[in-house]
């Protein structure tokens, strides 16, 4: 019975030995095994990853939390590219949006590391976080450590800006000693000046998306901005070749200018007599002008006058009212006027008789001459000038 015990105690330890041989190689401090009790290992619990541009002193085990509340473990860390990529287990019932963040958080001052997951705050909430999911390393990031902390504080404590506060605050005393008077005004000024200010913070809005507007405006424009930018050294590189040309070309335009003034001062005073004798012959113009314009509309209508046409046609009949005057002086006016035979008709119908309701002729002024010596008429009103024998009945 007792070499039994012996043999079975010999194959326990065995047994004992292989399994810590076979964990040695893998063995990484207690951390790298499994701890009972933690969070993210119950049923339901679910894996996802997260890549982090730096994780501290995180270790497998360390805890993952939500709201100061645990709720999973880191199970592994790995390294990809430049960054630190962790595997997190999380309980069954965390329910977290797919664009978490997670960064890394201490507990305390002299607490221990965590992993801290969050709803994004400054975007929506999108999708749900489940298992295999990836936090990508634009919503990772770090809460400052102690050493950082402890760091920075230790440089502004020696050496940094508190060391300079006492020579700061002395050269504030040498510069108002004796001007309090002169700071009260100037802060009171400066209050002034922030109402009014404040007053103002409408139109300075209002300004700023004007000029906002404008940026945009030459935004758009930027291809034509670009090609003007790039034309326009061109053109003055242009402009400077051809300084020479245009400089002799102002020079013979400042000559041409002096001749042309020359010129116009000389003729001035005869333009301005010109003009004034042109005055008369528009003034006339312009009173034969409703005459030459109802003259035009003969034109068209030849040889009846226009405005008769409306009295001629009257439904399907053509009214017309035709005189024929065959009188010798109304002959002798349209036909003969101003040629060698003027006059002759006239002397003649007056020989035989005046026309009752004929006009006194051109011909007739001033009554008839001697015979043989035709237009020698005295000058007369023709309606009072004396009747003569050979004038007809």
């Amino acid at each position: 019975m007792t070499a039994r015990l012996l043999l079975g105690s010999r194959r326990i330890l065995v047994i004992a030995l292989v399994a810590i041989v076979s964990a040695a190689c893998g063995w990484r401090g207690l951390n790298s095994l499994p701890l009972p009790g933690t969070q993210g290992s119950g049923n339901g619990s679910y894996v996802v990853q997260a890549q982090l541009p730096n994780i501290g002193n995180i270790q497998p085990n360390t805890r993952v939390r939500v709201n100061d509340v645990n709720v999973g473990t880191v199970t592994k860390i790995e390294r990809q590219d430049w960054h630190a990529l962790i595997t997190l287990r999380l309980n069954g019932d965390v329910s977290l949006p797919a664009n978490v963040t997670a960064k890394v958080g201490q507990t305390s001052l002299l607490g221990t590391m965590h992993v801290e997951l969050d709803p994004p705050t400054d975007g929506v909430p999108e999708g749900l976080l489940h298992n295999g999911s990836l936090i990508p390393l634009a919503n990772a990031g770090a809460y400052p450590t102690t050493e950082q902390t402890l760091s920075v504080a230790a440089m502004f404590l020696n050496g940094g800006g508190l060391g300079k506060v006492q020579d700061i605050t002395r050269a504030f005393n040498t510069a108002f000693a004796g001007r309090e008077d002169d700071l009260r005004d100037l802060i009171g000024r400066a209050e002034e000046f922030t109402g009014h200010v404040q007053e103002q913070t409408g139109d300075i809005i209002r300004a700023n998306d004007s000029v906002d507007k404008l940026v945009s405006q030459f935004a758009e424009q930027k291809p034509v901005l670009d090609n003007a930018f790039h034309t326009i050294p061109d053109a003055l590189r242009i402009l400077a070749d051809q300084r020479s040309d245009l400089t002799e070309a102002l020079d013979r335009l400042g000559k041409f200018s002096a001749v042309s003034a020359a010129s116009v001062n000389q003729t001035k005073h005869a333009f301005v007599e010109e003009l004034k004798d042109f005055g008369p012959v528009l003034d006339s113009l312009a009173d034969a002008g409703p005459a030459l314009t109802r003259s035009l509309s003969l034109f068209t209508t030849f040889p009846w006058p226009k405005e008769n046409i409306s009295k001629i046609f009257r439904g399907d009949a053509t009214n017309a009212s035709l005189i024929f005057d065959f009188t010798l002086s109304r002959l002798d006016t349209a036909n003969f006027t101003g040629s060698r035979f003027e006059c002759n008709l006239t002397e003649l119908e007056l020989q035989w008789g005046r026309t009752i309701g004929q006009l006194p002729s051109p011909c007739t002024a001033g009554g008839p001459g001697r015979p043989g010596h035709r237009k020698a008429f005295n000058p007369g009103n023709p309606l009072i000038m004396p009747y003569h024998a050979d004038q007809g009945p």
